[in-house]
């Protein structure tokens, strides 16, 4: 192991950085073509056998493309890269490891891979954070010239610019897929699960259900207290269905006062079973910001997926003639 007097501190900025990473939710994603172009003309450019784009955890260096290397991650007290990330503006070049005493006794240096060059640059994301590097290395020592060093210090931005994409990407697609009142998933994001789960249970013969889920005496709070009242009832109301289901479970609002959950069935729990909890959940008094006490109640039609339900919209429909004569009947399944 390195010798610990050698080890590389940490940045000043270090939990603001790694939130900042965190942020991205790129850690321990599968591999993605864009990065993977970048570490392959990083290798035929500064011609090394290996390059890498990695991203500086707590306690690791994690890879999100990597070629030439064959690990996934590597410890962050022999990593190269906790070294250039404390130079942001700055690429980081050691022409020759062994002649460093930083690293001459590094494992990746005294052992295979044996390597001998390490080039880096930092990703320095818009907040100024170095997230990690995009770097070559080689088995022979090297002298990196100007141009080389100012085409690795692109490179670092072209990864930046791919992974602030990708974040725009992200956060537009869940902004799409969320109801912005509650913070549920919305219709689209609850009927483009079902489609995926219905194919899942074709495959695997698996069990879930659709409960279709409306208030009851909703259009009397907006009608006495104003639809700002409504708006805290329905954000209270998600709220209290949420803490009733599992991780694996959707809840969603269709629109209004309709809400919609996909339940995986479980030996432990049925549909009806936990219809009951949200409903006594539901039924109790919700406390406005403006000291006023209102009701609601809830009413649930329930829908069992099966072999014979040919589309979603068959499966929806049993839900909702389920809902429409528990309305009538004034009873709660």
């Amino acid at each position: 192991m390195p010798d610990p007097t050698m080890q590389c501190p940490l940045p000043e900025n270090e939990a603001q950085r790694l939130q900042a990473i965190h942020s991205y939710g790129i850690l321990d994603t599968p591999p993605e073509a864009d990065f993977d172009t970048l570490t392959r003309v990083a290798t035929h450019a500064f011609d090394t056998p290996a390059a890498v784009i990695g991203l500086m955890d707590t306690d690791r260096l994690w890879f999100k493309s990597q070629l030439g290397i064959g690990v996934q991650q590597l410890d962050r007290e022999i990593a190269f890269c906790a070294h250039a990330i404390m130079r942001p503006g700055e690429i980081f070049v050691v022409e020759d490891l062994r002649l460093d005493p930083r690293f001459r006794d590094n494992p990746l240096v005294v052992n295979a891979p044996n390597l001998r060059f390490y080039a880096g640059s930092p990703l320095i994301d818009q907040q100024g954070y170095a997230l990690g590097t995009i770097a070559v290395v080689d088995t022979r020592p090297r002298v990196l010239s100007d141009d080389l060093r100012t085409l690795l210090g692109d490179l670092s931005k072209l990864v930046i610019s791919i992974l602030e994409n990708r974040q725009r990407t992200i956060q537009l697609n869940r902004l799409a897929m969320t109801d912005h009142l509650t913070g549920l998933a919305n219709r689209a994001q609850f009927e483009r699960t079902l489609k995926s789960e219905m194919a899942h249970a074709r495959r695997t013969s698996e069990q879930f259900s659709v409960l279709y889920m409306d208030l009851d005496d909703f259009k009397q709070v907006n009608d006495t207290l104003g639809h700002a009242a409504g708006d805290e009832v329905l954000c209270e109301v998600a709220r209290r269905m949420v803490m009733q289901v599992r991780a694996e479970d959707l809840v969603a609002r269709l629109g209004g006062d309709e809400f919609g959950i996909f339940f995986r069935q479980s030996p432990d729990e049925s549909a009806e079973f936990l219809a009951r909890r949200i409903f006594e959940a539901v039924s109790e008094p919700v406390t406005l910001s403006t000291g006023d006490t209102v009701s609601v109640g809830i009413s649930t039609g329930i829908a069992h997926y099966t072999d014979d339900i040919e589309s979603m919209h068959a499966l929806l429909t049993q839900a909702d003639q389920a809902l429409y004569k528990t309305k009538r009947g004034n009873a709660l399944l």
